[in-house]
């Protein structure tokens, strides 16, 4: 249940939220409906079995929006409502217009959708309330606001926004890896996309790769700029981290995750429960670490 990507939001640390977990039960998932093309809710953190829809661990809060989406490709659509299209005109011996058309496009659409493949799905959201943020496990900022939306549905106003960075994170990433000093604790891994600034300029994709080396330095010279690059943070964590400081790739260390291999755990709740309890942790440092780099501003 690692998350794999961030996409941070900011709220403010005062905010009261302590009516969340009475409220989310109200916006639990419901089945999509027959003529619906999806529907999205809450559901519990642990998986169906879950009894609760909101895990907490002190001030950490895991929630989960899941979804269901019915699988009706508009290529089939259109398919099947060009035949009935075709079989009106050759009946009536005209053509029909915009509006007859688009009638019986809505009708196929009605007639196909109750026998459509439904596809479940679900992303994880962690709350820490100590440092006011939310971080979503996707890297797709719409999916993201997606999740912010369900929480402010459930709260009835939840003023979170994305990061805002005082100090400009391409210049920050480039100094990196031109050499500046880096925070306490985080060392350069071996992947960087490097952009050059100009209007649809050169792009470097770099993997398995030296990011001191004298063939980065060349790009820098020519004035490419990061906006990606591998990180690792104290052997605990490795991840990507874009100008857009979305965290990608994150991927939990062994010096994060040993200590849950020697202890051994009489359910699968009680080990969800502790590799919460580890993550959050660790997506804490992770974000204390990127507030202060980047002097991310508060929200008031």
């Amino acid at each position: 249940m690692f998350f794999r990507n961030l996409t941070f939001f900011r709220f403010p640390a005062t905010l009261d939220i302590t009516h969340l977990e009475s409220s989310v039960p109200e916006c639990a998932l419901k089945p999509a409906g027959p003529l619906e093309l999806s529907s999205r809710g809450f559901v519990p953190p642990f998986g169906r079995d879950g009894e609760t829809l909101v895990h907490r661990v002190g001030d950490c809060l895991w929630l989960t929006v899941g979804g269901e989406e019915r699988l009706l490709p508009s290529v089939v659509v259109n398919e099947e409502a060009a035949k009935k299209i075709e079989a009106v005109e050759q009946r009536e011996g005209r053509k029909l217009g915009g509006r007859a058309r688009k009638k019986i496009k809505e009708d196929v659409l009605h007639e196909l959708l109750p026998r459509a493949f439904v596809r479940p799905l679900r992303t994880d959201a962690y709350l820490d309330l100590e440092h006011g943020f939310i971080a979503v496990d996707t890297s797709s900022r719409k999916q993201a606001e997606n999740v912010v939306s369900e929480v402010r549905r459930a709260l009835g106003s939840f003023p979170a926004l994305p990061p805002n960075a005082e100090t400009s994170p391409r210049g920050m990433l480039t100094g990196w890896i031109a050499g500046d000093a880096l925070p306490e604790g985080v060392a350069l891994g071996d992947e960087c996309e490097l952009k050059d600034p100009a209007d649809r300029g050169a792009v470097v994709k770099c993997q398995r790769q030296e990011l001191q080396s004298d063939e980065i330095a060349k790009h820098l010279e020519a004035g490419k700029q990061v906006t990606r690059l591998a990180l690792n943070f104290d052997d605990h964590v490795s991840f990507v981290l874009g100008e857009d400081l979305i965290v990608r790739k994150l991927k939990f260390l062994d010096g994060a995750v040993d200590a849950l291999e020697n202890n051994e755990r009489d359910s699968v709740a009680a080990e969800l429960d502790a590799r919460f309890a580890l993550m959050s942790a660790e997506l804490k440092r992770v974000f204390v670490m990127v507030e202060k780099a980047f002097e991310l501003s508060r929200v008031e």
